[in-house]
C-alpha cells in the first residue's frame, strides 16, 4: 500500500486514479491555470485515462463526507525510459503548506517511475520547486524540438 499512497499530517497523496475528482481538475485547468485555459472536459478525461496520475486529498475535512481533492499532477510516460510531468497544481487555499513538495517527493520516489533516462516539464513560475528534485534548464536545448499546433484552447461559446 505504501507504493500507492502516503499520509502526511491531514493530507493523503495517492496514485489511485479512482479517487480523482475529474470535475475539480477540469475546473482548475480550464479556468485557473495559465497553461490549459478553456480545455474541454473530454480532453481532461482522456489525458487522465492515458497518464499516470496523482492526487492530493484533505483527509480530515469535517465539512466533507469524503476526501476533498486539493492537488493534482500527472506523468506522461512509457514507465521505462521517459516521463513528462504535467498539470501540477495545488488549490490556492492549500498552498504554502508544503503540499507541492510532498507531491513531488511522492512521485519521484514512486517505484513505477524509477530508472528513467530523462524527465521533462515546462513551467513559467515554479522553477524553485522543481530544482529541489534535480530539474534544471536543458543541457542541450538545441537537441530538443517542439511542435505547437494549438497555442490555446478556444473559448467555449455554448
Amino acid at each position: 500500500m505504501e507504493n500507492t499512497m502516503r499520509m502526511e499530517n491531514d493530507f493523503l497523496i495517492s496514485a489511485d486514479q479512482a479517487n480523482l475528482d475529474v470535475r475539480m481538475i477540469h475546473e482548475y485547468l480550464s479556468r485557473r491555470s495559465y497553461w490549459a485555459k478553456n480545455i474541454p472536459l473530454s480532453i481532461v478525461q482522456k489525458s487522465i485515462e492515458c497518464s499516470f496520475c496523482f492526487g492530493v486529498y484533505l483527509k480530515n475535512d469535517p465539512a466533507e463526507k469524503e476526501m476533498k481533492q486539493v492537488g493534482f499532477a500527472r506523468v506522461i510516460t512509457d514507465h521505462s525510459t521517459f516521463g513528462y510531468l504535467a498539470d501540477v497544481f495545488i488549490l490556492d487555499a492549500y498552498q504554502g503548506r508544503g503540499l507541492g513538495k510532498m507531491l513531488m517527493q511522492f512521485m519521484m520516489d514512486h517505484p513505477d517511475l524509477q530508472g528513467f533516462r530523462r524527465w521533462l516539464l515546462a513551467t513559467r513560475d515554479a522553477h524553485g520547486l522543481y530544482a529541489q528534485f534535480g530539474f534544471a534548464a536543458l543541457d542541450h536545448p538545441d537537441r530538443i524540438m517542439g511542435l505547437r499546433p494549438l497555442e490555446f484552447y478556444p473559448a467555449d461559446n455554448a
